[in-house]
């Protein structure tokens, strides 16, 4: 059996990951492999149970640490349900954040330890790291303005976050970039939905399918 191939979409709110993942779906087509898509925090019941708390608005008493731990917990679960045996079976596996998501948004955007993280995310994925993240960059300002502009949802816990917060993610997802070249590799998110999903489709050709 061929063996899966594991890539992770990540970014700041705004950058437009989600909508880029779902157009390569047809594209990737092509190459034979069977798809699965899934997100984060979310991907099966439990996790799903386990966003709906970190998310919801009237939860603004959460501190930080627990924040994190669900985020692992519901991560955990993922893992177990969809992550390992989708790639057991051979699938090419597309995720909507994953391990670089709570670097960036609990540690450098939180400021909790990020040594602490690190050994937090091998600990729940008994240190499974993607094949290749695309990381989906864009000024802050400009995501921001993207969010509000096509909001289709009512306001959750995190859209009540500051900007110097989301700076704070940026600045972090910069640093796994610079330390993890070879794994992550940035995409400018500041164009239009094709531009950038043809040079996330490139880098995922080049990779993986030449």
């Amino acid at each position: 059996m061929d063996k899966g191939i594991f890539i992770t979409f990540e970014g700041a709110d705004g950058a437009g990951k989600t909508s880029v993942l779902q157009a390569l779906l047809p594209r990737l087509e092509q190459f034979g492999k069977e798809i699965l898509t899934t997100r984060e925090p979310g991907g099966v019941a439990i996790a799903e149970s386990i966003r709906s708390v970190i998310l919801d608005p009237k939860n603004t008493a959460m501190d930080d640490k627990t924040e994190l731990l669900l985020y692992i917990a519901a991560r955990r679960q993922h893992l177990k349900e969809r992550i390992t045996p989708a790639l057991e079976s051979g699938k090419l596996l597309l995720v909507d954040r994953f391990i670089d998501s709570s670097v960036a948004y609990q540690g450098f955007g939180r400021g909790l330890n990020v040594e602490d993280i690190n050994w937090l995310n091998r600990f729940a994925t008994d240190g499974l790291v993607p094949d290749l993240t695309l990381y989906f960059d864009i000024e802050v300002e400009e995501g921001l303005a993207r969010i509000a502009k096509n909001r289709h949802h009512d306001v959750d816990r995190l859209d009540m976050e500051t900007v110097d917060l989301h700076q704070r993610v940026r600045n972090g997802y910069l640093s796994i970039l610079e330390q993890e070249s070879d794994r992550v590799v940035k995409i400018d998110a500041s164009q239009s939905l094709d531009v950038v999903t043809d040079a996330a489709f490139a880098v995922i050709v080049e990779r993986f399918f030449e």
